[in-house]
């Protein structure tokens, strides 16, 4: 495992609109690519990443990406 001089955690979450009228959108698989795209070239690294489903308002549960990324610079 390589070992990062620094680390950064993004969270990207799922709209709450498409939640509250379709009962679920998906993760935002478009703005998940950019977000990581952008960080690449800043040179940062993707360590780990989880899905976290969490309960929204009474009702509804919804989805999160929460990505681990490091770099040595």
């Amino acid at each position: 495992m390589t070992a990062f001089k620094e680390y950064k955690v993004v969270h990207i979450v799922e709209g709450g609109c498409g939640t509250l009228l379709l009962g679920s959108s998906g993760l935002p698989l478009k703005k998940l690519e950019a977000t990581l795209n952008e960080e690449a070239a800043d040179g940062w690294q993707l360590v780990f990443q989880v899905i976290e489903r969490k309960r929204f308002w009474l009702f509804w549960s919804r989805e999160a990406v929460i990505v681990t990324l490091g770099r040595n610079g």
